[in-house]
This record gives structure tokens, C-alpha cells and sequence, in this order.
């Protein structure tokens, strides 16, 4: 199988239009060569190295940066005929040095295609996969469809995997190095490898060879390092000096399955919506791994005057808790990459249009929801304990009006200081930050914790947002800061003794 000739082709079924969109076709060079890739974030594809080496017969090594060919990309574009989808120069290969991988920037995000998932699951012996590719079939050199056919997963082995048609038809053929392999799991995609060589069996001008197996360049293995890299352009995509607010949770994974880092909502002032899913991946500059928008410019998300993070049911995963211009004050349990649902009233009335900052989190004993507090216009605060989607309950007054109170810009729940229950961190308008250790319904407990001193740089802060954004359910918290020159930051690991360094991520 080493020696095969590289290939991607596929002898197999024309896919129904729109069907695997995330597949792109290659022209590199102006028609000197041609390729497969798949589409893994709006902004990177995923292809094999061997596409743009210099001898691709041969595979070879390609050096980091732009491609020495010109190349393009038509994504979402079943028959190539048609003119559905989009064109995108590719800019930047990244290549992986272990095998014929290498991941490509677009000049530009994709807009209205889905991009396959990331198959972090190890593949199996037996295992059926599908296998996309533009290249010759049996009957075509040079064809305009999208062809697909199944495979089975046959010998594993360090960066590659064998596969042997599920039926006496499927092949990869010679013409498009790169295509997909991946998984369909109940509507979703997974890749898990790229093709990179072929006995090309069965296919157009090579009728004498009856073998048909092929290789792929496995990802599988290596999903950490693909989310790692298409995550690099995720946040500098977004201005963030016109961010309005935003949350963190475990929305669209639970905290306890030990993998993914929490994931960020961002409101924006034109009323867009943002979903920052939090990472699987171990790269500490990288907390995200996909970006999702939730709304469009000019939504009702406009009328948000103050959102937070918290659970408020048993389910498992976070919800979104909004106070709204109107003294509406609701909270969303479920989250997830197509937006917000099962909207929930907590409270409505005018008095509510006074609640100007808002937390959530676990101040008391209760293991299950999250408590609520609150920093009223007057300065008073209030915590609602045992708090569910029946509504705000048991108001406890934490400390009556207070002119310096009104000073907070920011209030933030997180484990910070070894406690069992949350503490509260705030920034005040003088850039002074902080910390409240053990607060619960009786008030706040122990002595305050300077984290910043007046006028720190923090004044410049523009959101600022409590998560386990370094590592999966990680304690003492991280603390994530979107500053008002758009720059973006979080220091790991927030804890009495105050911050422990700052990670960069956008600026």
C-alpha cells in the first residue's frame, strides 16, 4: 500500500445536490493540479500535504506559509457546473509533519456551509466510512459531480489507515489527493482521515488493476491539533470594542465529561449574537473551537441590559439568564450551535428594570442550580436562592443602598479561592479588582482580596468574564477580559494571591 500512487477520486454514487458540502475542490496553479479538502471551520480546510509538493507523485514536505501555486477553493458546490457555494484563495498552509496532512487558511470565512466535525473518537477495525472525492470514476476523466462510496476500515497504524471498499464498485481513484473520510452519525459529519494513495482499481484509464484499497492520512489521532489550528482566527474575526456582554457556561457539553473547556456568549451592541464553543484541545492561547452566530444584527438581543451564565434546572448543561429593558427577567436552559431555547419567565415587573448588574453561581450549598445575585441601581444587592425555572426565590438583602456600591462596573461569580461555594469578583469604575470570598445568603464573609489596585489598566476593561477557559472544569477559574481597544485577554487561574500571568489572544 506504501507504494500505491497518490489518489482521492471515488469510484462510487453522485451526491444529491447540496449533499457534503463541506467538500471543496482544489485548483492549484490554474489548473495545474486539482485536489479535494474539506472544510473543518469557516476560515481552514483540511487536505493532504502531497497536493502541494513539489513532486506530488513522490509526496514529499511542503514549508509553512503561503502555497508557491496560486490556489482556490470551491466549497458547497456538488456539480462544479452550477454556480452554488463559494470561491476562496487559500493563504496559508499548515502542514503536519507526520504524515501527508496539511491544514489551509482561506482569505476569507465561509458563510451558509456547515463544516464537518472533528471525530475525536479513535477509529476501529471493521468500521464503515464514507469517502468523497471530485476525481475520475470508472466511466469519466475529468467529472463535474461530487462522487461518494463506502469503505470499511481495515489495518491502523501510525498516522494512517487502510480501507477496503464496502462493495465491489468503490474505489479511490487517481486525480484528487485530499478528500474526506469521515463518519455520518445521525445527520452529523466526522472527519477522521484525508486520502492520500490508492491502487486506483477500477478506475478510468487503469482498467488492468484489480486491487482497490486505499490510505488515509488519519485525524483521528491528531483532532486536538486540527481544532488547535483552525481555532487561531476564531476571536480576531470578531471587533471587540463593540462587545455588550457576555457569559460563559458548559452550554453545549456537560462539565463533568472531563473533555471541553467552557464555551463563551457574546451579545453584541447591533443586537448579534455569538456562541464560542469552548475547546477539546489543550493549547492554552486557543480556548475555542468553532464559532456559531445565534442572531443577526439588529435582534432583540438589543434590548439585553444584563446577561449571565448559571443553571437554574437539573439537566446537566448551563443556561442563559437575561435581564431585558422591559423588567422581563428570563433565563434559557438549553444552548447549543443553532441558538437559545425553552425561553423561561424568572420575573417581570418594573422594579426589575432596576437590577443592573447580575451573576450566577453556586454561593450556597445547593449542588444542583445556581444561585442568583444581584446589584440594584441604589447600590443594594440581593442574592435569590433556590432559584429554578418557576421563578426568582428566597431574596435574601446581602447590603442595603449604597452610594459605593454603584461604583461596580462588573460583578462575576467563580471558584477562586478553595472554597466548596462561588466568591464574587468585582471591578470597579477606579480600575481597582476585587475578590468577596465566601459569600452566601448571610452576606459577604472574610476579608476583601485586592486583585488589581486603583488605577490599574483594568479600567480599560470592556466585559469581563468568569470560565474554565484553560482546562475542562478547572479551579481556581480563569478570568477572560474583553478590553475597550478590542484587544482580548484572560489570566489562568484567578486566586487569592491575585493573577498568575496573561495569554494574549487577541491584539
Amino acid at each position: 500500500m506504501l507504494t500505491a500512487a497518490p489518489a482521492n477520486a471515488v469510484v462510487g454514487d453522485v451526491a444529491k445536490s447540496g449533499t457534503y458540502a463541506f467538500t471543496a475542490k482544489l485548483d492549484i496553479g490554474g489548473g495545474k493540479r486539482s485536489c479535494t479538502a474539506a472544510l473543518v471551520e469557516k476560515q481552514w480546510l483540511v487536505t493532504a500535504t502531497s497536493c502541494f509538493a513539489d513532486d506530488s507523485a513522490q509526496g514529499g514536505k511542503v514549508a509553512p506559509g503561503a502555497p508557491k501555486l496560486k490556489t482556490t477553493a470551491t466549497i458547497g458546490r456538488t456539480d462544479l457546473s452550477d454556480g452554488a457555494g463559494q470561491v476562496q484563495d487559500v493563504v496559508e498552509l499548515v502542514p503536519r509533519e507526520d504524515r501527508d496532512l496539511v491544514m489551509a487558511r482561506l482569505a476569507k470565512p465561509v458563510t451558509g456551509v456547515t463544516p464537518a466535525e472533528i471525530g475525536f473518537k479513535p477509529l476501529a477495525q471493521g468500521e464503515e466510512l464514507r469517502v468523497v472525492g471530485y476525481g475520475r470514476t470508472k466511466d469519466e476523466w475529468v467529472p463535474d459531480k461530487l462522487h461518494s462510496a463506502k469503505f470499511t476500515v481495515g489495518a491502523l497504524r501510525d498516522g494512517a489507515v487502510e480501507l477496503a471498499g464496502a462493495s465491489a464498485e468503490a474505489a479511490v481513484c487517481k486525480g484528487d489527493t485530499g478528500g474526506p473520510a469521515f463518519r455520518e452519525v445521525g445527520g452529523r459529519y466526522e472527519l477522521v482521515g484525508v486520502n492520500s494513495a490508492s491502487w486506483q482499481g477500477g478506475c478510468f484509464g487503469n482498467e488492468d488493476e484489480t486491487r482497490k484499497g486505499a490510505v488515509e492520512a488519519r485525524v483521528d489521532d491528531i483532532a486536538g491539533w486540527v481544532q488547535s489550528v483552525s481555532s487561531r482566527t476564531l476571536l480576531p474575526r470578531s471587533n471587540w470594542k463593540y462587545a455588550a456582554h457576555t457569559a460563559s457556561g458548559y452550554f453545549t457539553g456537560d462539565s463533568h465529561n472531563g473533555k471541553r473547556r467552557m464555551d463563551l456568549f457574546v451579545v453584541w451592541q447591533d443586537g448579534e449574537a455569538t456562541l464560542f464553543q469552548g475547546a477539546d484541545h489543550d493549547d492554552a492561547k486557543q480556548p475555542f473551537s468553532a464559532e456559531y452566530k445565534i442572531a443577526d444584527k439588529g435582534s432583540y438581543w438589543r434590548d439585553a441590559r444584563a446577561v449571565t451564565g448559571g443553571r437554574f434546572t437539573e439537566s446537566g448543561s448551563d443556561g442563559i439568564t437575561v435581564r431585558w429593558a422591559s423588567g422581563k427577567l428570563s433565563t434559557y436552559t438549553h444552548v447549543d450551535e443553532k441558538g437559545v431555547h425553552d425561553e423561561k419567565t424568572l420575573a417581570r415587573s418594573d422594579s426589575w428594570k432596576n437590577a443592573r448588574l447580575i451573576t450566577a453561581g453556586r454561593f450556597t450549598a445547593n449542588a444542583l442550580r445556581d444561585d442568583l445575585l444581584v446589584l440594584w441601581e441604589d447600590g443594594s444587592t440581593s442574592m435569590y436562592s433556590d432559584t429554578d425555572v418557576n421563578g426568582v426565590k428566597k431574596e435574601s438583602q446581602l447590603t442595603k443602598a449604597d452610594n459605593g456600591w454603584k461604583n461596580a462596573v462588573s460583578i462575576a461569580a467563580g471558584e477562586f479561592t478553595g472554597n466548596k461555594t462561588a466568591d464574587l469578583l468585582i471591578r470597579w469604575n477606579d480600575g481597582q479588582a476585587q475578590l468577596f470570598p465566601g459569600v452566601d445568603t448571610d452576606g459577604y464573609h472574610g476579608s476583601r482580596i485586592t486583585v488589581r489596585p486603583v488605577g490599574s489598566a483594568w479600567k480599560n476593561t470592556r466585559t469581563l468574564t468568569v470560565g474554565s477557559f484553560t482546562a475542562p472544569g478547572k479551579a481556581p477559574n480563569d478570568l477572560l477580559i474583553g478590553w475597550n481597544d478590542g484587544n482580548v485577554s484572560y489570566y489562568p487561574g484567578i486566586d487569592a494571591g491575585g493573577t498568575h500571568g496573561e495569554v494574549q489572544l487577541v491584539g
